[in-house]
């Protein structure tokens, strides 16, 4: 692989310079400042559990590699990008499922698996998308994330889970910001700089919510087993 290889797939970007792609760039600080907000809120609830604490690293990580992609807009930094929000993705609902939903550690294994399996199946299909046109613009590697959080807005919401608005809330967003994400390119005609940059801000919005949730409900005890 030729790391160095540039990739152009955004509204914004019309040369191969640095700051070619200036709203791009820049929107990704919403990602550390979601992580500041959750860092202040954990603090308030007094939560020391190191996995919150990771994720909250790992959104300020989110905004980082963005920037990353954004700037260098090459290979190596197209896996800055991708690598830190789907090892966020991963994390979150091994943790939710743990601390939310009382799942003990050792039956997360399957889970594991699985979601590694998904997670590869998405970069290969990422990596197809790139040798034919995609009407998506590549917003289809997305959609388990949208579909998690849509039932899990629907889990949340039949068992009255205290947090289930934020939850309802996380899903709209995310489901906002794909739209967002998704008409980039289409929108070059109306707008010479596109939306993605508000697919970074709404993304970290709902980083920042999903981060909330986890920090403002209970633990459930794990289950006893059987």
């Amino acid at each position: 692989m030729d790391w160095s290889a540039a990739v152009d797939i955004y509204c914004e970007r019309t040369s191969a310079a640095f700051w070619a792609e200036p709203l791009n760039a820049v929107s990704n600080l919403a990602f550390p400042l979601a992580a500041l907000w959750a860092a202040v809120q954990a603090k308030r609830c007094h939560i020391a559990a190191p996995v919150v604490w990771l994720l909250i690293g790992m959104a300020a990580l989110i905004g980082l590699g963005s920037f990353l992609f954004h700037t260098f807009a090459n290979a190596w930094s197209e896996y800055a990008d991708t690598v830190p929000i789907w090892s966020f993705v991963a994390l979150y609902i091994f943790t939710a499922i743990h601390r939310l939903g009382g799942v003990k550690p050792g039956r997360l294994a399957a889970i594991a698996l699985a979601v590694a399996g998904l997670l590869s199946v998405i970069f290969l299909a990422a990596g197809e998308g790139r040798t034919a046109p995609d009407p998506l613009n590549g917003s289809g590697q997305y959609a388990p994330a949208l579909i998690a959080l849509v039932v899990f807005a629907a889990l949340a919401r039949r068992r009255h889970h205290p947090m289930r608005a934020w939850i309802a809330a996380c899903a709209l967003t995310f489901l906002i910001s794909l739209v967002f994400r998704t008409v980039d390119k289409t929108a070059c005609t109306v707008l010479p700089f596109g939306t993605h940059f508000l697919w970074h801000i709404l993304n970290a919005g709902m980083v920042g919510l999903l981060l909330q949730v986890l920090i403002r409900s209970p633990v459930k005890a794990a289950a006893p087993s059987a």
